[in-house]
C-alpha cells in the first residue's frame, strides 16, 4: 500500500462509524436476514457507534449528536429485532444526549419515535402512547418538509 493510501488513526476511526453505520442500513433494510445476520447488524451498530464515540472523545471532527444518531440506530435494531428493552434504552439515550446539547429538530423527534417504537415493541401501550405523542409535538416543530414527511411516514409504522 502506497503512503498516500494510508489512513491517519483519526481518518480511519471515522471511515469504519460510517460504513458500519452504512452497512448496518443495509442489514435492516432485507426482507429476510438469517440468524448470522441479525447478530451482525447489531454487532455492527455496535462498532459503529463505537467508533463515533472514540472520535467524539478525541475532538476529531464529530460531535455528541453522531452519538445520539448511532444510539437512535441502535434502538432502531433492537426493536427489529423484537427486543423492547434494549430498543427502550438506546432511545433514551439518544434523548438524553438531545437534552443535554439543547439539539431540537428532527433529531429531537427521532429520539421520542425511538422510544415510542421500543415500548410498542415491548407491548407497553401506556408509554408508547406517551412518547408517540411527544414525537408528534417535535415532529411539527420540524423545519425541514422533507424531514417532517420522513418522521410522519415513520410514527404511522408504531
Amino acid at each position: 500500500m502506497a503512503d498516500e493510501d494510508k489512513l491517519t488513526l483519526e481518518k480511519w476511526h471515522k471511515k469504519m462509524a460510517v460504513d458500519l453505520f452504512n452497512y448496518t442500513w443495509t442489514l435492516i433494510d432485507k426482507k429476510k436476514r438469517t440468524k448470522a445476520e441479525d447478530d451482525e447488524m447489531v454487532n455492527a451498530s455496535h462498532a459503529s457507534r463505537y467508533h463515533w464515540s472514540v472520535r467524539v472523545t478525541n475532538n476529531w471532527d464529530a460531535t455528541p449528536i453522531n452519538l445520539g444518531r448511532g444510539d437512535w440506530q441502535l434502538s432502531r435494531v433492537y426493536a427489529i429485532l423484537g427486543n423492547g428493552e434494549r430498543a427502550v434504552y438506546y432511545g433514551k439515550t439518544y434523548l438524553e444526549i438531545c437534552k443535554k446539547e439543547g439539539i431540537k429538530d428532527w433529531d429531537l423527534a427521532y429520539a421520542y419515535e425511538a422510544i415510542a417504537r421500543g415500548y410498542a415493541v415491548a407491548a407497553d401501550e401506556k408509554n408508547k402512547t406517551k412518547y408517540l405523542k411527544l414525537a408528534e409535538q417535535a415532529t411539527e416543530a420540524v423545519k425541514d418538509q422533507q424531514s417532517k414527511d420522513m418522521l410522519y411516514a415513520d410514527l404511522k409504522t408504531i
